[in-house]
């Protein structure tokens, strides 16, 4: 009790969350004890065999095997792996432009698992919110939730974790054309080329020599 005290105290005063472990759980790739303080920003990572449980106000996290994930304070950032979550709170999942939420603040519980780029989410008790947001800004007239799709409870979908392509071609920096693409450059350059032949080629076969100008 001594050792988990402080160890609470400091999760309350920081916004930050216990994490247990049953070894082999790496958090910034470094071995974690069996009980430690975790910070928004910090990186968990789990062995085969190993899990590892993520406790704040509200919600609980476990951490399957072979997964890892970022902390970031509210929600948990998925890079591969599964997840499951038990929150009144709120608690999201996020994976790349692919975000859970709760559908609403009574107690749910869901999984996510992000394998191959695809993301599955299993609604276990109530529902949730499936958003996917796009790489591409969106029009001022479109709704927020135009992505959104609703996971009910005791329902499974899955979604691919990718943004949409953005328009690489529109969003292209005037400078990386380069000069040299310009038809203004071009076109300089094209009379130029004239200019040098002219100067081999338009006078007569006898040279120019200061003795005889006219010649």
């Amino acid at each position: 009790m001594t050792s988990i005290l402080p160890v609470s105290l400091a999760a309350e005063d920081y916004g930050a969350a216990i994490l247990h472990s049953n070894g082999g759980v790496l958090v910034n790739r470094s071995a974690a004890p069996a009980t430690s303080t975790l910070f928004p920003g910090d990186a968990v990572e789990t062995q085969p065999g190993t899990v590892a449980k993520i406790e704040l106000t509200g919600s609980d996290i476990e951490i399957n095997p072979e997964t890892v994930a970022e902390y970031e304070g509210d929600e948990i950032v998925l890079e591969h792996g599964r997840v499951s979550v038990n929150t009144s709170r709120g608690f999201k999942v996020r994976v790349g432009c692919v975000i859970v939420t709760p559908a609403n603040p009574a107690w749910t519980r869901y999984v996510v698992t992000d394998t191959d780029g695809k993301v599955t989410v299993a609604a276990l008790k109530n529902d949730v919110n499936f958003d996917s947001r796009s790489a591409n800004p969106q029009p001022a007239k479109q709704s927020a939730n135009a992505g959104r799709v609703s996971v009910r409870e005791g329902e499974q979908k899955s979604r691919e974790e990718k943004c949409a392509a953005a328009n690489v071609k529109a969003a292209r920096a005037p400078a990386q054309d380069g000069i040299l693409d310009s038809p203004y450059t071009v076109g300089a350059a094209g009379g130029v080329a004239v200019g040098l032949i002219c100067l081999g080629l338009c006078h007569g076969d006898d040279p120019i020599s200061p003795s005889s100008p006219k010649r």
